[in-house]
């Protein structure tokens, strides 16, 4: 699990815009008739059409893809009953939720009423605005009552997903951990403890794919759910059970099949996995300590199969599973509700996906080729791309089979395809390399480590697991800014190039450089003196096998750290010149732009170089590379030097690279629109492709582009990526933040990675 500081927490919240969420417009508003449309009088027109025909809302409004995150804030996380401004945080965090994994639009609505009637009766009067309710956060007894109510009395999708959400992702996992251990689901004893709404909600849904009811045993805090007990509720008594002799936890395990914890850490031990049946099935699911370690529990038995709520173990259950894809289903069939059998087309549906070949994404991701179905793979991993259109259709459908939907979907294929193309790439790509960077941290060595946004990144790449930080400086200053800043630093390596303790290493690095450079200009005197200077010092780390690779610029003009990079690393094999490649993360996915950084006005044969280095590393991300070399011209169109040698460029690429996609000479905007590209030139290569990689004719248009884009488009800009070096050295931007900083630091551990 990610560590951070409590402040961490607080400024991610706070900095910048306030909060995690905001209302995008969707149409143009530049103009006085845009206004005069968006609003009076233009407005009226849709309004009359409502007013005549109440369906015209999802034509003419966002309703259709608006869903509320309602809660009164009495059961928040672990938190429990904080009230509604308090868990605010959290509400908007799950619309964040909803629109990174699903594309849907979401208002966070905080009530204050613990009443259920008053719950009910506000959600009931706000519900025209919204094409579904997501209940959150509200504790049991009443939310029961509440969900119940709203179901029968709204006619949106709605769904409490506390109670559901854990249910419908537990419950494929349950199906397949049986599949694995050999075991027949109707007839497995099943120890759930906790008997709140998820709790509750698991037990039936359990039930509802095959589980006995009989062979469910619940614990609340008082023990076994027994026919003898008079303290509890309607909805606990459901599941009493007739045992006897059996009231504690520990009685309950002793030849269980399957363990469900929803409770809280630390509850189970080690002998009470012992003495549970062959090949046992434990879903540990309290947050963030499960009831038994994973570690501990894997240790008791070497026949186990478990689950926890934690990303950092096998079979996580989680509920991002589930509820972006369940409620993307429902709204694109208009459905009046989320019934039993869209929740077990949810079952199936994910319990299916686990059982198909993982994509290389995911293997990349987590640093494997080879993720399949088995004990340790029952359940798909949330990166997974296909969730949105494996889960989706199939509730979707479910929704149509059972009456509940008010609009069919006729063409299967095509809706799975516009589901595809609904969200682009930027946040998986930044999470597959940043977990593929965790499961193999290497060694970064940091040349500008008495700056505070260094050490900052430095700590959050350990505390993430993500590198291992070498930091160089000054040590008194370093620790100086480390104790002011209160960060947490322990057991780093902080080495001086400049003190007496490294004069040894010092002149060893030296001799290496003279004997590379000596008829390059190079006294062996002055190899052994630059070596003072921490650009050469921690570039020789890397060139010995000190560290893996390098981290510099932020501070110092781009060709400082480049230098000493190309006098002691060099370049690939092969290669002729170096070129700097930026990720640029946009809502439409990563586009990839080079030479942005290196090289001035590159020669055809330069362009065709940058080009197959940067599709190379484009590569590494499991992105197949579809490539624009753009110009001021299309395809000759306009005379001159410039689109002269892009089509010289695209000619060799043709000729060598024959399985290369790619095309030019094009201007931009064809790159960019297929539509545009399809109308006027339909014998590109590019048409239909949906470009990812501009290549520019040069570094003023390159550099220009990407900071424009960055500026005024709204992208996020990862980069430089030195590409066509020997070992991985790269240069930050001057200035960057600390989150541009972690994200090269996470590039450099991949390319460490790649290189090994």
């Amino acid at each position: 699990m990610a560590k951070f500081r409590k402040q961490d927490a607080l400024d991610y919240h706070s900095q910048g815009r306030p909060g995690k969420i905001e209302v995008v417009p969707t149409k143009p508003y530049s103009s006085q008739r845009d206004l005069s449309l968006a609003y009076s009088p233009g407005v009226a027109e849709p309004c009359l059409k409502i007013e005549a025909n109440p369906e015209d809302v999802y034509k003419y409004t966002a309703k259709g893809n608006l869903v509320a995150v309602i809660s009164n804030g009495t059961a928040v996380l672990g938190l429990g009953d904080i009230g509604p401004l308090a868990g605010k945080p959290v509400m908007e965090g799950k619309g964040l939720l909803f629109k990174i994994f699903a594309d849907i639009d979401v208002f966070d609505i905080e009530v204050d009423a613990k009443d259920v009637d008053l719950f009910v009766n506000t959600v009931k009067a706000i519900a025209p605005t919204f094409g579904g309710i997501n209940l959150e956060d509200i504790k049991a007894p009443e939310c029961f009552e509440i969900e119940r109510r709203l179901k029968e009395e709204l006619n949106i999708p709605l769904m409490h997903d506390d109670q559901h959400g854990t249910a419908i992702i537990s419950s494929a996992a349950l199906i397949n951990a049986c599949e694995v251990a050999g075991k027949d689901i109707s007839k497995v004893k099943i120890v759930v403890n906790g008997a709140g709404a998820s709790a509750q909600s698991c037990a039936k849904l359990y039930i509802a794919v095959g589980a006995k009811k009989e062979n469910i045993l619940m614990l609340d805090s008082k023990g076994v759910l027994t026919n003898d007990r008079t303290d509890l509720d309607e909805y606990k008594k459901f599941f009493t059970s007739k045992v006897k002799g059996i009231t504690t936890l520990e009685e309950a395990m002793k030849g269980a099949d399957v363990f469900v914890g929803l409770s809280k850490g630390n509850v189970v031990n080690q002998a009470m996995v012992k003495s549970m049946a062959k090949n046992p099935i434990v879903f540990a699911l309290a947050n963030p300590d499960p009831e038994i370690p994973y570690e501990e529990a894997m240790a008791a038995r070497a026949d186990i199969i478990m689950a926890t709520g934690r990303s950092d173990h096998p079979n996580q259950v989680n509920n991002v599973l589930g509820f972006p894809f369940i409620f993307r289903g429902a709204l694109d069939v208009r459905a009046t509700q989320i019934n039993e059998a869209m929740k077990l087309a949810a079952v199936y549906a994910i319990a299916g996906l686990a059982k198909e070949p993982v994509p290389d994404s995911v293997n990349l991701a987590y640093a494997t080729k080879n993720i399949s179905f088995g004990p340790e793979y029952i359940i798909p991993k949330p990166i997974d791309s296909r969730l949105i259109s494996t889960v989706s259709p199939a509730v979707a459908k479910a929704a149509i089979d059972s009456g509940v939907a008010m609009k069919s979907i006729t063409d299967w294929d095509a809706y799975k395809n516009e589901l595809t193309n609904r969200l682009g790439l930027d946040n998986k790509l930044i999470r597959g390399i940043t977990n593929k960077a965790k499961s193999n941290p290497k060694r970064i060595v940091f040349a500008e480590a008495d700056h505070y946004k260094i050490l900052k990144a430095a700590m959050q790449v350990k505390e993430e697991g993500i590198a291992k930080p070498i930091l160089l400086g000054d040590r008194e200053k370093i620790l100086r800014l480390i104790e002011e800043n209160h960060l947490d630093l322990q057991d780093i390596p902080i080495i001086d190039p400049r003190s007496k303790e490294e004069e040894e290493r010092r002149n060893s690095f030296g001799d290496i450089l003279f004997n590379k450079r000596k008829r390059r200009g190079y006294t062996l005197y002055e190899a052994r003196k630059i070596m003072r200077e921490r650009n050469y010092f921690g570039t020789m780390m890397v060139e010995t096998g000190a560290a893996d690779a390098m981290i510099s610029g932020l501070t110092r003009r781009y060709a400082a750290p480049i230098k000493p990079a190309l006098e002691i690393i060099g370049v690939q094999e092969g290669v002729r010149r170096v070129a700097g490649m930026y990720i640029m993360v946009t809502k439409q996915g990563p586009y990839f732009f080079a030479d942005t950084t290196m090289n001035v006005d590159p020669t055809a044969q330069d362009l065709v170089d940058i080009t197959v280095l940067t599709a190379n590393t484009i590569k590494q991300f499991n992105i197949v590379p579809r490539i624009a070399l753009l110009s001021y011209s299309n395809f000759g169109s306009a005379p001159g030097p410039l689109p002269d040698k892009v089509m010289e460029a695209v000619t060799i690429l043709h000729r060598d690279f024959p399985g290369m996609i790619v095309d030019g000479d094009m201007q931009a905007n064809f790159a960019l629109n297929n539509s545009l590209l399809k109308e006027q030139f339909p014998f590109s290569d590019l048409v239909d492709k949906r470009v990812n990689t501009l290549i520019f004719p040069n570094l003023a248009s390159g550099n220009i582009a990407y900071k424009l884009m960055q500026e005024m488009g709204g992208a996020e800009a990862i980069g430089p990526v030195l590409i066509g070096m020997k070992k991985p050295v790269h240069i930050l931007q001057l200035g960057s933040s600390v989150r541009e900083i972690v994200n090269m630091i996470t590039i450099a551990v991949v390319d460490a990675q790649s290189r090994k």
